[in-house]
């Protein structure tokens, strides 16, 4: 998988070259590029942004940098094939909320471009120009507001890149996770290791016993009721 990710503050990127993520790049499973936005002005306080038309407080990031960074970035995909368009996502308080179902839809994609906005957010112009070229998804990571899009950013590639085959050492670790379609979509259970007991606290005694089913049991209740007392919309 190819991942471009524009940004005016390319250093936040630093930490995809860590752990798994940075793995998943050094044995090719992953070629990820990151550009300063700021590359594609032209006067000499690379300026990204301007006042709102309207009125009202903050600054809105120009279109003209955004199009040209885009532009560049088509240039070096080449041809698309069968007219299947890249996806470019677009960090945004007011997208689509990301799930780990959209996580599993985008794991399947080739190439995925980042557009990480600042300030009051990108000219809608550009979204508009995208929309034509790019097959474009706003997505919010919940009901709040960040400074810019590169928090949500990472989460998001992070989320994607561990789904990637080779990416996570053992693949039936995916499959028992809170959000997993292999488990309804409910929350985790809680999960224990040595020793047996600790500072007063002891391991369920079912999960000592040996007996597969009787633990599979167990963690389907124990998640049943974790969601029914922390996301209870996730059990319709």
């Amino acid at each position: 998988m190819r991942i471009d990710i524009i940004s005016i503050f390319p250093d936040y990127f630093a930490p995809l070259q860590l752990s798994l993520i940075g793995k998943a790049i050094e044995d090719g499973l992953l070629d990820v590029h990151v550009h300063d936005l700021r590359d594609w002005t032209h006067d000499r306080h690379r300026t990204v942004d301007d006042t709102p038309y309207g009125g009202g407080a903050g600054m809105v990031m120009k279109p003209e940098p955004w199009g040209e960074a885009l532009d560049a970035l088509l240039n070096s995909y080449g041809p698309v094939d069968d007219g299947h368009r890249p996806v470019l996502l677009m960090p945004s308080p007011s997208g689509r909320l990301f799930t780990q179902d959209l996580a599993i839809e985008l794991a399947d994609e080739p190439q995925i471009a980042f557009v990480c906005g600042r300030y009051e957010g990108i000219d809608h112009r550009v979204v508009e120009w995208a929309r034509q070229r790019f097959d474009v998804t706003e997505v919010s990571l919940g009901d709040y507001v960040l400074n810019g899009g590169e928090v949500a950013a990472l989460a998001i590639i992070e989320s994607v890149v561990r789904l990637i085959p080779g990416v996570i050492g053992n693949p039936l670790s995916l499959v028992e996770e809170s959000h997993s379609a292999a488990t309804d979509h409910l929350l985790e259970y809680p999960v224990f290791t040595k020793p047996a007991s600790w500072r007063g606290f002891d391991v369920p005694e079912v999960l000592l016993s040996g007996h597969h089913g009787r633990i599979a049991q167990w963690r389907h209740e124990q998640s049943v009721e974790i969601t029914s007392q922390r996301r209870p919309d996730l059990l319709s």
